[in-house]
């Protein structure tokens, strides 16, 4: 136990002494408990070749808030609709039409949906 607490206290020292004065805060500084023992880094040193670096002004979205036509005519050729086509963009939904089991088949999707939902 004492060695674990002299090595987070050594780990929190050594932190500490890296970190610049005149820029330093508390969201600077992350202190990591894992497997390999303490380990202090700081906050901003992400290398986005390795890692996912997200900054507050620099917030985006992995995925995109709605369904494109692209994605709507994939969505269709999923579901097992060949020869698909968007029939009509409106302002709430995407419609694709194509052919399924020898029938003609029409499916709309939600548009603000990113998930593309099946309205019909």
């Amino acid at each position: 136990m004492r060695v674990v607490l002299f090595t987070t206290g050594f780990a929190f020292a050594l932190g500490l002494a890296s970190v610049p004065l005149g820029q330093a805060s508390a969201q600077d500084l992350e202190l990591h408990m894992g497997r390999n023992g303490p380990s202090v880094r700081m906050g901003d040193d992400c290398d986005p070749r390795f890692e996912r670096c997200r900054y507050r002004d620099e917030y985006r979205r992995d995925r995109p808030e709605e369904c494109s036509p692209g994605r709507a005519l994939e969505k269709a050729r999923r579901m097992g609709i060949y020869r698909a086509r968007i029939e009509r963009i409106g302002r709430r939904s995407i419609q694709v039409s194509g052919r399924s089991e020898g029938e003609f088949v029409s499916v709309r999707f939600d548009r603000w949906d990113y998930r593309c939902r099946r309205l019909d």
